[in-house]
């Protein structure tokens, strides 16, 4: 544990949402932070997320909980300014596949158990709670849960960064891969690609996917299930939606220029990884996938891909978030979750509680790294 007393300079290594938004809580708690990240800002899975705010569905009651504090810190930033066009609040749709009536009920159900705001709707009954969708697309049940919404996450840190400079933070772009720094026992700093070191009091590592691989260099071992995955954005069109879609074939939300984002996980074996770390794949499966969307949506408008980004989704290996500091080194603190939108600002915030008190928070008792030491 750190001591009471908070550290002076504090290392953050990633350039995300959790990243940036950790190190502006520290810089807001009085400390001084250096932001290293690989490439640009948000150009990695927060740039490529299709970041739905929500805890929809069934998981457990820990996660459950923290993902709401997620939500309600997103509404305290909407309430600030309603008409940012990146941060909307107007509901998510959910339906599964023909004939999963049973399985849709049972999950509002269980949405319902717990106080979560959920409608159950016949195909009719859309139009009634929610504009631009296609009745047709859905051939059973679907949830509608008012209380959810979306945010672009590179307008977010775009947002956050203007806070981070006004409050003196540092931040080092293009480092390449870096190395998480230690002496006896103890994290001290971080090591660029090019040799360069970045000294501090404490570490907060928040690389994504390639969380794991950073720590393994120390002997931590944290499980990674991270996925390859592609967020697809269209070029403007008249859609008339406004909620997030979240269906079989096709996981769709408004995004900023009245364009959509789109994504799912049926063509991730689609994505081939190049020698060199790049992915690509074929432009068919991409229209495929814009075509899916289009039925969802009123009118079946044509979408058009402007662009499409590919990269490893942060999967923890048991699907719950991982926080905190490590027992095995003192001053180094952890933050890798599938979760990086809805929990990006409470994240940050409980994190740098930690980092900069050096008490464990209540909240994070159950998403600590040793858990799969154990």
């Amino acid at each position: 544990m750190v001591s009471a007393t908070h550290p002076q300079r504090v290392v953050v290594l990633g350039g995300g949402i959790l990243g940036v938004s950790t190190a502006v809580h520290l810089l807001r708690g009085g400390a001084s932070v250096v932001l290293v990240t690989e490439a640009e800002l948000a150009s990695g899975a927060t740039g490529r997320s299709l970041s739905w705010l929500n805890s929809a569905g069934a998981r457990s009651e820990p996660y459950h909980r923290l993902r709401t504090l997620g939500v309600d810190r997103y509404r305290t930033l909407f309430a600030q300014d309603p008409d940012r066009e990146w941060l909307r609040f107007d509901g998510g749709l959910f339906w599964d596949v023909p004939g999963r009536a049973t399985t849709t009920e049972e999950r509002h159900e269980h949405e319902k158990s717990h106080g979560y705001d959920s409608m159950l709707l016949k195909p009719e009954q859309i139009a009634e709670v929610t504009p631009g969708i296609d009745p047709a697309a859905v051939e059973d049940v679907a949830v509608f849960n008012p209380g959810e919404g979306w945010v672009s996450l590179p307008h977010l840190v775009e947002h956050l960064l203007e806070e981070f400079t006004e409050r003196g933070g540092e931040l080092v772009t293009r480092a390449g891969r870096s190395h998480l720094l230690a002496d006896g026992g103890r994290a001290t700093g971080v090591r660029t690609a090019g040799g360069e070191v970045h000294q501090g009091d404490a570490v907060v590592v928040a690389c994504g996917a390639a969380t794991p691989s950073v720590l393994a260099e120390h002997g931590v071992v944290i499980d990674n299930a991270s996925p390859v995955s592609m967020l697809v954005v269209t070029g403007a069109v008249d859609h008339g939606v406004s909620t997030v879609l979240n269906t079989p074939r096709a996981a769709v939300r408004p995004n900023p220029g009245s364009t959509l984002a789109v994504d799912h996980d049926w063509y991730e074996e689609s994505i081939v990884e190049q020698e060199d770390g790049t992915f690509t794949i074929d432009e068919s499966v991409v229209q495929e996938l814009l075509d899916e969307a289009s039925a969802l949506i009123e009118g079946a408008p044509h979408l058009a891909a402007d662009t499409w980004t590919m990269g490893y989704k942060p999967i923890p290996g048991d699907g719950e978030p991982v926080f905190g500091e490590l027992e095995r080194i003192p001053g180094c603190f952890v933050a890798f979750t599938h979760s990086g939108a809805t929990l990006g600002l409470i994240g940050g915030e409980l994190l740098a509680d930690e980092v900069l008190t050096g008490r464990k928070h209540p909240l994070l008792e159950t998403f600590r790294p040793e858990r799969f030491e154990q």
